[in-house]
């Protein structure tokens, strides 16, 4: 037997209420999928950038050290909202300091402006939205209900929890994450 690192695991991650709440789910993504309706799924997360991190390992020759000069001071944070569909990434925006109701409004109205184009009314090439994202609190704020109630081109699915596997945009912020700490911004 061996030491290995611990990994920690929610103990609600795979209980058979987010199985079901998974199950669920894809039903409801294979349900817009047969309906008559033309559907785009846009797939939206928040993710936060610490610009003073670094890697934690390097290569150096033998016997001598890895070392990467690091700020004396922990750094600023970047969130960035991004929402992208099966073609990449549509819309993207950096904010210093953590994400809320009225940015990611702002968010989705930039997204919209986007998406919908000025006086397109309804008819045949007409193309709803669906927004895929978390659970996150702002997410379910009664502005954010309202926002999708006057936006009759938008609707939205929450993703069940402890599932980020189901959103597509979470393995590109985290290839993302990892470039931006590569580039070294302030270094």
């Amino acid at each position: 037997m061996r030491m290995k690192q611990v990994y920690r695991v929610p103990f609600d991650r795979n209980t058979d209420r987010v199985k079901e709440l998974r199950r669920e789910f894809v039903l409801r993504i294979q349900e817009h999928d047969t309906a008559n309706e033309v559907y785009e799924y846009i797939f939206i997360d928040e993710v936060g950038f610490n610009l003073a991190k670094r890697r934690r390992r390097g290569r150096n020759v033998i016997g001598q050290r890895a070392i990467v000069e690091v700020p004396g001071q922990r750094g600023g944070n970047i969130t960035m909202c991004a929402a992208m569909n099966h073609h990449g990434i549509l819309h993207h925006h950096a904010h210093l300091g953590a994400y809320n109701t009225a940015r990611l409004l702002a968010f989705l109205d930039g997204l919209h402006d986007l998406l919908v184009p000025p006086g397109q009314i309804d008819g045949p090439q007409r193309i709803d939205h669906v927004v895929i994202w978390d659970n996150v609190s702002f997410h379910r704020a009664a502005q954010v209900h309202e926002w999708f109630q006057d936006h009759p081109h938008f609707s939205v699915l929450y993703l069940p929890p402890y599932s980020p596997f189901l959103n597509p945009i979470e393995e590109f912020f985290s290839a993302w994450r990892w470039k931006v700490y590569e580039r070294n911004p302030q270094g």
